[in-house]
């Protein structure tokens, strides 16, 4: 392949760029190629002839750049971040005994703060997203956790039903920060061939904090009361709060200095060229289903001279390529607040106008898709813990707070073990994929791997609705049922995310904003319904329709997996107004559309 021919895959100005296409690889090629082309082309590949995406600059402040040992320990943090919080938001569970023992507040009024929790964690996610943008991610994740801080404080001092709901309004914005702009920080450090692994290791910490938080709290609650649930969560976020003011870096990095940035009106987004090239694809995928040549050849070279090739001068910015730039200081790398290079002035009106702009993300069909698998899962999640609590501390079974927490474990195993099978394996199926069209990577290709959620997660359901109801051993109940839905929790995020973020790069911080609306909006509905629908129909018949709603969901990847291109392509002029209404925006320009 051509490296010239990777402009439509990295220029989204070009006529033939489809949002999600995307040039993993570059086939039959050698070693000595590999140095020939170095010399010869920009296009910056791995020694395996594996295309970064995005391309990075030549900056050490740059963090595709950073050294192996700095994108760990950041990494560490961020999931650190990530499976605290989740644990958090569900430890709430673990201490109603105890407040309706010694405060008589009603299960009622606690499944209520379990329904404003949701509703905190999606709202505090859109409303701290252009902070991301403006400001850094950093002072997101300080913003977070300190909110986070009040709320474990006010759930260990709480003695009546209005400190259960508030502090759960606290505690659920807390985990805002983990709903996107951790997404986004792993995207600034690592490339698009990086993806499923590191977003594998994002839901496997989502996974130990919600299934292992809930434990956790069992054991504090039994041998150190419940106030203690907070107090402890107070004293971790106090901590965190000291290691990340110290050494978080932040991650936030603008690459457009170095590489220039493309002026679409010298291409013409809607030109005739583009529209017969968008055309063209859409024909040849409605009469033979096929893909778009991974060889196809470029436009013209005139043509490409005007869309900023990367090797032109013009197209290296004012900073050149950043192989002469000296690292920034180590209180700068920590500074809490790191403004946009383009914010005008305290950055008030573009917080606002990014707010309204952020809510175009609903008309992009893979966030719909990825909000209501993701969404589902919490639904879920919802269901088996209230069946736990509602059953399971009574006869026949008369389990403790230990006890009931401790089913938490087949689920973590079970996440585990689908966070693997989301990560590492998906991987090498992503890859097989992408050879057999030279080297071509499209987005769709990770809905494949929801074929098997679509049938380990139904029956996981149905194990553990029928085990309770007909009392089976805990060996077929809930290590085998909580086990296959743990690894339907474990990996559905995961492949939901990876599909998302594959569409539309250049958006993710967006798009998750818009996942995590939907899921806990399907969150919060669900859990002001659960208690209810299960007293009505029983646990066998609630799960089957559970079941029902999976299997639907899954099936919907089936006009993705077919139409998915298309859908990309149809929505290309949208993708591109969006990001360069949200520059226009982040440059301090009037928001024209």
């Amino acid at each position: 392949m051509s490296t010239d021919g990777n402009e439509k895959y990295t220029n989204k100005y070009h006529p033939d760029f489809v949002p999600g296409t995307i040039n993993f690889m570059l086939d039959k090629i050698d070693a000595d190629n590999l140095e020939n082309m170095d010399k010869q082309s920009s296009l910056k590949v791995t020694k395996d002839g594996i295309v970064l995406h995005p391309q990075p600059s030549d900056s050490p402040n740059d963090p595709l750049n950073w050294s192996r040992w700095t994108k760990i320990l950041q990494f560490g943090l961020l999931l650190f971040i990530t499976g605290f919080t989740a644990a958090t938001s569900n430890d709430a569970g673990s201490v109603q005994d105890s407040m309706n023992e010694i405060y008589d507040i009603s299960y009622d009024s606690m499944n209520t703060g379990a329904g404003v929790l949701f509703i905190s964690i999606g709202l505090s996610t859109y409303f701290l997203g252009p902070t991301s943008s403006l400001y850094g991610r950093k002072l997101t994740y300080f913003i977070c956790i300190v909110v986070g801080l009040i709320g474990a404080i006010w759930f260990g001092y709480a003695k009546r039903t209005s400190d259960t709901i508030w502090s759960q309004l606290f505690v659920g914005a807390s985990e805002g920060c983990a709903e996107a702009t951790v997404q986004l920080s792993i995207s600034d450090m690592y490339f698009a061939h990086q993806l499923s692994t590191n977003l594998t290791m994002y839901i496997l910490a989502t996974s130990v904090g919600t299934y292992l938080g809930p434990l956790i709290a069992g054991f504090i609650v039994q041998y150190a009361g419940f106030r203690w649930v907070g107090w402890i969560a107070a004293i971790i976020s106090g901590v965190l709060i000291v290691i990340m003011v110290l050494t978080q870096y932040e991650t936030a990095f603008d690459r457009t200095k170095y590489y220039g940035k493309i002026d679409s009106s010298s291409i013409g987004n809607e030109s005739a060229e583009g529209s017969t090239a968008d055309k063209k694809l859409l024909d040849e995928e409605k009469s033979k289903g096929q893909k778009v040549s991974a060889h196809a050849e470029l436009a013209s070279s005139s043509s490409l001279n005007s869309t900023g090739n990367g090797d032109s001068e013009a197209a290296k910015g004012m900073y050149g390529t950043g192989a002469n730039e000296s690292r920034i200081s180590f209180w700068k790398r920590v500074r809490l607040i790191t403004p946009s290079p383009n914010l005008r002035g305290t950055g008030f009106k573009q917080y606002f106008n990014l707010l309204f702009l952020m809510l175009r993300v609903f008309w992009f069909p893979p966030v719909l898709l990825s909000g209501i698998l993701w969404g589902l899962q919490d639904a879920f999640l919802t269901f088996y813990l209230t069946t736990e609590d509602d059953l399971y501390y009574y006869p026949p079974w008369n389990y403790s707070d230990t006890g009931v927490a401790l089913m938490n474990v087949p689920c973590a195993i079970g996440a585990f073990i689908g966070c693997l099978y989301a990560g590492w394996f998906s991987d090498q199926v992503v890859f097989r994929l992408a050879k057999r069209r030279g080297g071509i990577h499209e987005a769709e290709d990770y809905l494949w791997m929801l074929i098997t959620i679509l049938i380990v997660d139904p029956i996981g359901l149905m194990i553990f609705a029928v085990g309770t109801d007909r009392q089976w051993s805990w060996k077929i109940t809930y290590t085998i049922g909580l086990g296959f839905i743990g690894f339907s929790f474990g990996c559905a995020g995961d492949i939901a995310m990876s599909y998302l973020m594959s569409s539309y790069p250049e958006m993710i911080l967006e798009g998750m904003i818009g996942v995590s609306l939907i899921n806990n909006g399907i969150g919060c509905i669900f859990t002001f319904t659960c208690s209810p629908w299960l007293d009505v129909m029983s646990n066998t018949k609630t799960y089957a329709i559970l079941s029902g709603l999976q299997v639907g969901a899954c099936l919907m990847i089936i006009p993705f997996m077919k139409y998915g291109k298309s859908m990309r392509l149809w929505t290309k002029k949208y993708y591109i107004s969006y990001i360069e209404a949200r520059d226009g925006v982040s440059s301090g320009n009037a928001l024209s559309s």
